[in-house]
């Protein structure tokens, strides 16, 4: 039997259900690695503390005893919950997000919260209001954000699997960069109750595991209508785990050129080539494609997503929600400037003040009713070429993980990190990363897209991938 903390999600609680481990031998396991490693690598920002007795109501659930680590941006009843930021840095929710209710209620464990960049604005998790979060393949490179934490807890060991949000490719961007499977659902398949907003319309919760049956496992416990989130899609769930056993053979391949233009990396291309010609000789067929809208996805996506950004974090005042400076004398506008100045970082501040000026008077027509139009063109050309192929495959990341402080003082470069994954977001289609190789030792994701509600197929591909290269996953911790 492998050693617990290489066990799988899907067979560690198969073990537990056969009787061949206990649960509390497998979470105190975990509890051990994270004492011993978070202060290295800085996965968490809050540990739960959760013991075997912690949740009883799971017993002989799907995920019964695992431990599962959540996004610092998710509801925890009782457990603090932050965003990375100074201004939540005493927030305890009242309730659960309906996505840990659904894990709790399956027999999961809650480990923690993890670090990511501040209110998930950010690539590489170096936003977060307090401390560095570390790469396991290297400690001197970034892990990739913003679910940075969730993708190293799951990497290095000190969690079964995770849930980060992706907005613009924040669970994918860290599963390539770590070497771990991440996927972004179809927007609705997953609830957002209890997500702290960033951007509504672009963000989703998405599992993030070692390997594609777990992903798919996970996410079988957390998608479904919720009738708290009115922008859940109603009817049956689909068994995502039956989808792996299929083959690949005639399954139709298009990879749109774009996402090898300028800026990517020639090692990570010559790796994602690789996985598309292993696909290839399961039986699939690809063809080039286009994607010309592409263009404008960058600069659309991040006039939206601040613009909402603006707007969501309004309410971090020190009145409504969040940490208050000291404010006696003050006037009501001086001590929500003295309080969000003192507790929103930079990069947070910068999207709030470029969200609301792209919203003002003035300029609303001419950057977000624009980027709204650049949106619906992007959605459309998705729509034209998924009458033709069944997935497109691309890069997950231009590059792999940089070092860290690289591109921390030029935002325009730390942005061009993303744009092979905002247009899934702006689209609202499925989408997921998986391993597909290494360049000098650091891990490459190849991106697999599917149309909506398409993530049977998604998956059904990323897996065969994944048997065909059989790549070793584990980094040197």
């Amino acid at each position: 039997m492998a050693k617990l903390e290489d066990m799988t999600l899907f067979d560690a609680v198969d073990s537990i259900k056969r009787g061949e481990i206990e649960r509390e031998e497998l979470l105190e396991a975990y509890a051990e690695r994270i004492r011993r490693l978070n202060p290295e690598y800085g996965a968490y920002i809050t540990v739960s503390g959760a013991g075997a007795a912690s949740n009883r109501e799971g017993i002989g659930g799907a995920l019964e005893g695992a431990p599962i680590a959540i996004k610092d941006c998710i509801c925890t009843k009782g457990l603090r919950t932050t965003c990375a930021s100074k201004i939540l840095s005493s927030y305890v929710p009242p309730y659960d997000a309906t996505v840990v209710s659904r894990i709790k209620s399956e027999g999961g464990v809650i480990t923690g919260k993890t670090n990511m960049d501040e209110f998930a604005m950010g690539s590489s998790t170096e936003n977060s209001g307090f401390f560095v979060c570390r790469n396991p393949w290297d400690k001197t490179r970034v892990p990739g954000g913003s679910s940075g934490g969730s993708a190293v807890a799951v990497s290095a060991r000190m969690a079964l699997a995770a849930l980060g949000s992706d907005t613009g490719g924040s669970v994918r961007c860290p599963a390539s960069f770590c070497g771990i499977v991440a996927m972004k659902a179809t927007y609705g398949l997953v609830s957002r109750y209890g997500l702290v907003a960033y951007a509504n319309s672009l963000e989703q919760i998405g599992p993030m595991a070692r390997d594609v049956r777990d992903c798919a496992l996970l996410l079988n416990v957390i998608s479904g209508h919720d009738p708290k989130d009115c922008t859940t899609i109603p009817g049956k769930k689909e068994d995502y785990l039956a989808c792996l056993g299929k083959d690949v053979k005639g399954l139709r391949i298009g990879v749109p050129m774009e996402f090898f233009g300028e800026g990517t990396d020639s090692r990570v291309e010559k790796e994602v080539w690789s996985g598309i010609h292993a696909l290839e000789g399961l039986g699939a067929s690809w063809n080039e494609a286009s994607l010309p809208s592409l263009k404008y996805a960058l600069p659309a996506y991040y006039i939206i997503a601040m613009s909402e950004a603006s707007s969501n974090l309004a309410r971090f005042d020190g009145i409504r929600y969040g940490t208050r400076e000291e404010d006696e004398g003050m006037n009501w506008e001086e001590s929500f400037s003295r309080t969000r100045g003192a507790n929103f970082g930079s990069e947070v501040k910068r999207r709030i003040i470029l969200g609301t000026f792209a919203l003002s008077s003035g300029y609303y027509e001419e950057y977000y009713l624009k980027a709204l139009k650049a949106r619906t063109l992007i959605r459309r050309d998705f729509e034209r070429l998924f009458k033709e192929f069944d997935v497109l495959v691309g890069p997950t990341m231009p590059t792999p993980a940089f070092r860290i402080g690289e591109k921390v003082e030029d935002p325009l470069e730390m942005y061009m990190s993303d744009i092979d994954t905002v247009s899934v977001n702006l689209a609202g289609i499925p989408a997921i990363s998986v391993p597909c190789g290494f360049a000098d030792g650091l891990p490459v994701g190849l991106q697999i897209m599917g149309p909506p509600l398409g993530e049977g197929k998604v998956l059904t591909a990323a897996r065969k991938l994944e048997e065909e290269l059989g790549l070793e996953l584990k980094p040197p911790v």
